[in-house]
């Protein structure tokens, strides 16, 4: 890490407090976040709260990978990691945050199948897109194929079984969740199933990745991700495992899915023309707005969905970052988007990192990456959300996922990418 640490010292020498704030985020998360367990596995915190997502230990850890191939220490860190995500989604795949142990820490209250390892049991599609992605990224940035063992073959079949299942959520799931005593964006209605939905090829998903429930069941940006993925999965089952049933289950589903976005996940808007939509219920109700948290509509080239010159990309990034989205917010210090996870006009730092990796501008990532420097309320550090017009109020001060989002960011603009093909 000194080695890179040095590189963006150097390559930001007019900007020596974007490079100490780098510094600072990337060996936080190292130092904070990240516990090597004796039989090789990784766990990782998300910062301030005990437990390990699977969406936020990968994305916690994915600037890693850019030093990954020159040094074993941090590719067993991160092979550890995968190996640790592809247990817990052997023993539940609807659970989005594990605990260390068997120890019953977390939401043991929830109305929904719990067991101690469990620390919420809140489905989320991205959940199960993040341990792939990262899988595959530790093969593209090293060439490690060894963590595509029994183990893998056996937590993506069970992905595929699941997104399967729930592309008819209405007729063939088991899955329930509810919380009482909690806002109604902690909760799902109709006795835990959520909103009515009718099948459109997508896969269903319970939470956003905010873990705010959806309030329409197909979570579009988290369908995108899942294309994606299972896209690497067809990649890794021909390329590397000789895995043809795998392969063509992968394929089929990554197929329908597609083919629901197309005709439930886009619509015609009057004034920024053809676009993504949020959420869909297959009945006709669509959500039009964006989330900070990631996957969102803005980070659709991030995830490799398509390109950043996708017209229809294009139109919802105009959309997304105006008034029409009602999570988009404009103040004194900062303009950008938030979540309604956290209070009204508070913009998120993950969300400004994910404009600036997704822009085509080089001015826009310019001041972007400026923004960050000046909304950090004299910390060093990024935080969940900040208010528009006074950054001093913030939430989460160890958020361990923003702080690696600006990493990343801050890397692009050194030029630096992990490799994704």
């Amino acid at each position: 890490m000194n080695a890179l640490t040095a590189l963006v010292h150097e390559k930001m020498a007019d900007r020596p407090k974007l490079a100490r704030m780098f510094e600072k985020c990337l060996s936080n998360t190292w130092n904070t976040t990240i516990k090597r367990k004796p039989d090789g596995t990784t766990f990782v915190i998300t910062g301030d709260i005990p437990a390990m997502w699977l969406r936020d230990s990968t994305a916690q850890v994915r600037p890693y990978l850019m030093l990954a191939s020159e040094d074993e220490q941090i590719a067993d860190m991160i092979q550890g990691l995968v190996e640790r995500q592809f247990a817990y989604i052997e023993l539940d795949p609807y659970a989005n945050a594990f605990n260390e142990t068997a120890s019953g820490q977390g939401h043991q209250e929830d109305q929904t199948e719990m067991n101690p390892w469990i620390w919420e049991r809140k489905y989320e599609i991205d959940s199960l897109c993040y341990p792939i992605q990262l899988s595959y990224l530790l093969w593209k940035n090293t060439g490690r194929t060894d963590h595509f063992n029994e183990s893998f073959v056996k937590g993506v079949n069970q992905i595929i079984d699941l997104w399967t299942l729930e592309q008819n959520h209405e007729s063939h799931s088991n899955y329930r969740f509810q919380r009482v005593n909690c806002p109604i964006s902690d909760t799902l209605g109709r006795q835990g199933k959520g909103a009515l939905t009718a099948y459109t090829g997508m896969t269903w998903s319970g939470f956003r990745p905010s873990d705010d429930a959806c309030e329409y069941g197909y979570l579009i940006p988290s369908n995108m991700f899942a294309v994606v993925v299972l896209r690497y999965v067809c990649e890794i089952a021909s390329g590397i495992l000789g895995d043809t049933k795998l392969e063509a289950s992968a394929k089929q589903l990554s197929e329908q899915i597609d083919e629901g976005i197309r005709r439930y996940g886009i619509v015609d808007h009057p004034e920024f023309g053809t676009v993504y939509v949020y959420e869909a219920d297959g009945l006709g109700q669509f959500n039009i707005m964006d989330d900070a948290n990631v996957p969102s509509l803005l980070s659709i080239p991030y995830l490799d969905y398509t390109g950043a010159d996708d017209p229809v990309y294009a139109n919802t990034r105009r959309l997304i970052l105006s008034s029409t989205n009602p999570y988009f917010y404009e103040g004194k210090a900062a303009s950008g988007i938030g979540s309604p996870h956290t209070p009204s006009r508070y913009i998120w730092h993950i969300a400004l990192a994910i404009q600036g990796m997704t822009s085509i501008n080089e001015e826009e990532q310019k001041d972007l990456l400026s923004l960050m420097e000046q909304t950090d309320a004299g910390t060093d550090f990024m935080h969940e959300g900040f208010h528009v017009d006074d950054p001093g109020e913030y939430t989460r001060p160890w958020f361990s996922w923003a702080n690696m989002m600006f990493c990343e960011f801050l890397l692009m603009r050194c030029g630096i990418k992990v490799k994704r093909g």
